[in-house]
């Protein structure tokens, strides 16, 4: 047993176990003081460097006249961490106990490891019931307290199969000052952790008792649908579950605190993601216009002269041999018959077929020589004097 300063006020402080072992923070019910956990020190001693303490107001720990807070509860608990060199605990409450474990893991989770909250609740109401005790306490001492607390935390049966243990804990509530009880009661009146209490990311365990009058079963399973990841235990107890099942009550914190975490699975790779595709601010580029379909090239057409030419040659060809024509006795006609061979000759006509040595023409061509041999003014024929030369 040691008394620790923290700023003005000294704690009781008490430390059993090895000290090689993992710390475990121990915090009392309002009313009780550290021997609360006598029952379960042989077991817990053998697992953990077990660290208890009188809270604030009550036992042998400093009762100041201040008002109390669960910030000023829970600072309480720190500052015994730190003057006992301890950077890291695991944490067991009960009660007034499980509400500053509640704030320590919502507020300080790099300085507590695993915690178990048993038989306590994240708001206390209503406000008349606390305003009732505090002037109790105030008027007529924790004399008055004492009994009616033990019946509303003991069912009627386990008074009667152990009245010893309902009388230790009696004695504890008439020693604790009446002002260190009131200004606790005031500071459980004004907490509400009831939304801070899920950003808990810590190991935690609820124990909720089934015939708990006082933190009823349904408040502490709203604690651990709360925690993320929290684990409820209901007991057949009433309030004091560790002083009326000790054995079952500390095989379950053994057993919590102690649990190696599974080792984490290692993650799969993940395939490469493809790289994103960028995305231009720009307009896009108008598309270019479709060119327009090729115009095909008209065959040069043959001269229509050519064509005519051909033709003809094609036409000249006799079928079969020209007739000469017959010599002409009168004179006048062999000359006319001369010059318009000689016309056609220089017409460039050709003699075709069965008939005569006339040459087919272009239309053209035939009208034009024809158009040059009306000019020309045609030779008076002699006349026939019918003499003979």
């Amino acid at each position: 047993m040691a008394r620790i300063r923290v700023g003005e006020e000294s704690f009781n402080v008490v430390v059993e176990g090895g000290e090689a072992s993992p710390a475990l923070l121990i915090s009392n019910s309002l009313g009780t003081n550290l021997y609360l956990w006598d029952a379960l020190m042989p077991a817990l001693s053998r697992h953990f460097r077990v660290i208890r303490y009188d809270s604030r107001g009550h036992g042998q720990s400093d009762a100041p006249r201040s008002p109390y807070s669960i910030w000023r509860l829970g600072r309480d608990a720190l500052a015994i961490l730190d003057a006992l060199g301890v950077e890291k605990a695991h944490f067991l409450g009960l009660s007034m106990g499980g509400m500053v474990g509640q704030w320590l893991l919502a507020n300080a989770p790099d300085r507590i490891g695993r915690a178990v909250l048993a038989n306590t609740a994240a708001v206390m109401p209503p406000p008349d019931h606390w305003n009732m005790r505090i002037r109790m306490a105030r008027e007529n001492g924790m004399a008055a307290i004492a009994p009616m607390v033990a019946n509303l935390w003991f069912p009627k049966a386990f008074q009667d199969r152990d009245p010893a243990a309902v009388a230790r804990i009696q004695a504890m509530l008439a020693a604790t000052p009446a002002h260190g009880y009131a200004a606790c009661c005031a500071a459980l009146r004004d907490m509400d952790q009831r939304e801070t209490i899920r950003s808990i990311v810590n190991p935690v365990l609820v124990i909720g008792g089934r015939h708990d009058q006082s933190t009823p079963p349904e408040r502490s399973r709203a604690i651990a649908d709360a925690i993320p990841g929290a684990k409820f235990l209901l007991l057949e107890t009433g309030h004091l579950s560790n002083v009326e099942a000790p054995d079952e009550f500390a095989k379950a914190v053994i057993g919590f605190l102690t649990t190696k975490e599974p080792a984490a699975k290692k993650p799969k790779p993940k395939p490469p993601e493809p790289a994103p595709a960028i995305v231009s601010t720009e307009p896009p580029e108008p598309a270019p216009a479709p060119e327009p379909p090729a115009t095909p090239v008209p065959k040069k057409r043959k001269p229509a002269k050519k064509a005519a030419a051909k033709k003809a040659r094609k036409a000249a060809k006799p079928k079969a041999a020209a007739k000469k024509p017959k010599k002409s006795t009168n004179a006048g006609s062999s000359k006319s018959a001369g010059k318009k061979k000689a016309a056609g000759k220089k017409a460039g006509r050709r003699p075709t077929g069965k008939t005569a040595a006339k040459k087919p023409a272009k239309k053209a061509v035939a009208k034009k020589a024809a158009r040059k041999s009306s000019k020309k003014p045609a030779k008076k024929p002699v006349k026939k004097t019918g003499k003979r030369r």
